[in-house]
């Protein structure tokens, strides 16, 4: 059976998704992909009568479990097209099953999981290949945010509405968090500059060759209250490899939860790499612990995710090695300023230093 790619293409209100969608199609077309793009289902029912902000709890309830069972249905279909085409093929969502999640109680979200005969962890954790999230311009590109191009969307044009979108933004990555490769793709200076992270992410989804591009780090100092974060536990065991081949292994904990990844880095040349990731169970994360490299210690650190001015920072405060706090950006561009959170104090820019990758931080000295 081929292997498929399905990508999940989410975010806030207002972050550039429908230009995304069209530069997907057109790129990866290009390469020889046949594109398959799974349109946004909510628009389509909130087009055909379903009122998403009703005071009927019924009707809200059915017209729910009908959005979910109409994505996934249409996510189904589209594979079984997808397998049966002979170029190699990608299907690329626009949201998924999980976004749906993002805008009901738990409870509600659990019942009609249940009465579907799924769970979150399976659409969330199994379902889909990558998650990227683009940010909605109500953080940090303001000046661009609108509703005017999207007749389903019910938050105004306001300072109020500016912070229910960054509400939204906010509880859309929290569904999401736990998933294997999720990636959060900030607003950008340049708009352009966004849209090429999202071709990058897929690219490596895909298992294309791609550049090495080393994102920007610092050891910092915390000096002030943290604004809301996502806190998880990471601990990291590289394994025994060929010359010229990085794997790691990665057990994430968050909120009683555990998602493990297996990673692969690949260098083609000083230029270009190939990365594969595959989420892999805990027996068998167990078992691939007994291939851990013996001249490598487990990196173990606590992470706090979070963005700030539009920007996504990761802050890892690491136990082994101890006393070290490094702070790295995600997807901003080398032309652009990083917006130093008030509560980080930057000690040193360590950004392309080796010494500070986690491979040679694992080094036994």
């Amino acid at each position: 059976m081929k292997d498929i790619k399905r990508i999940v293409l989410t975010g806030g209100p207002c972050a550039g998704k429908t230009t995304a969608l069209v530069k997907v199609i057109d790129h990866f077309s290009g390469l020889g992909y046949k594109v398959f793009t799974i349109p946004e289902v909510p628009t389509m029912f909130t087009q055909a009568g379903m009122n998403y902000l009703t005071d009927n709890p019924d009707f809200f309830y059915e017209g729910e479990k009908a959005t979910l069972e109409i994505q996934l249905a249409l996510e189904d279909k589209f594979m079984r097209m997808a397998q049966a085409c002979t170029e190699p093929a990608v299907i690329v969502c626009d949201r998924g099953a999980m976004d749906i999640s993002a805008y009901m109680k738990p409870e509600m979200w659990e019942k009609i999981t249940r009465e579907l005969g799924t769970t979150t962890q399976e659409l969330r954790d199994n379902r889909y290949d990558a998650v990227l999230h683009l940010v909605s311009a109500a953080d940090g590109a303001e000046q661009f945010y609108t509703t005017s191009n999207n007749a389903s969307r019910n938050e105004p044009e306001s300072e109020e509405g500016l912070k229910i979108a960054r509400l939204l933004d906010k509880k859309v990555i929290e569904a999401w968090t736990g998933h294997s490769h999720l990636r959060v793709i900030n607003n950008q200076d340049d708009f352009d500059a966004k849209l090429k992270r999202v071709l990058k992410e897929i690219t490596h989804v895909l298992g294309l060759p791609q550049p090495i591009i080393e994102e920007r780090k610092y050891i910092v100092e915390v000096t002030g209250e943290m604004p809301d974060s996502i806190d998880s536990e990471i601990i990291q065991t590289y394994l025994v490899a060929d010359p010229g081949c990085e794997v790691r292994l990665r057990r994430r904990n968050w909120q009683g939860k555990v998602v493990n990844v297996h990673t692969t880095k690949k260098k083609l040349s000083g230029k270009e790499e190939i990365v594969t990731e595959r989420q892999v169970s805990n027996s068998l994360y167990e078992s691939l612990l007994q291939q851990a490299d013996p001249y490598r210690r487990t990196i173990r650190k606590k992470r706090k995710s979070f963005i700030w001015k539009g920007q996504y920072f990761e802050l890892d405060n690491y136990e082994v090695p101890a006393n070290l706090v490094i702070l790295e950006t995600k997807g901003i561009a080398t032309h652009e300023s990083v917006k130093f959170p008030p509560f980080i104090r930057v000690v040193e820019d360590i950004t392309g230093n080796k010494q500070y990758n986690n491979y040679n931080l694992a080094l036994k000295r």
